[in-house]
Order: structure tokens, then C-alpha cells, then sequence
């Protein structure tokens, strides 16, 4: 995914879940994206997510709890 697209898809979370996002985790995905516009090779590719994504439902692991 490109930056733009990256940033989209925040704001597009935060549309949808306006309701349920609180100005803590609100700040904290705002800092995220300056962060990426700042500097974009911080950010992940969409290609390597899902990648990383198949490779874990193959090996029926899941996602790491943060």
C-alpha cells in the first residue's frame, strides 16, 4: 500500500469507529500516520502483511496479542 492509501485506510477506521475509539487510541493512530509521512519506509507493505497473514493461518498460529 502507498503511504496515501495507508493514511486512508486510518481515517477510514476512525470514521467507522468513531463511536468506539477514544482520544487516547485517537492520538495514537494520528502520531502513527506523521509518522509515516515523515518517513514512509517505517510502514509495512501490503504484500509482506498478507504474506505474513497466510503463512501464520497455514501454520494455524495466531496473530501475536500486543
Amino acid at each position: 500500500m502507498s503511504l496515501e492509501e495507508r493514511i486512508e485506510v486510518l481515517q477510514r477506521i476512525q470514521v467507522e469507529f468513531a463511536d468506539e475509539l477514544t482520544p487516547e487510541l485517537i492520538a495514537q493512530f494520528e502520531a502513527r500516520a506523521e509518522r509515516l509521512r515523515r518517513d514512509p519506509a517505517l510502514g509495512v507493505t501490503w504484500e509482506k502483511v498478507r504474506a505474513e497473514l497466510a503463512d501464520r493461518l497455514a501454520q494455524g498460529r495466531a496473530c501475536p496479542a500486543k
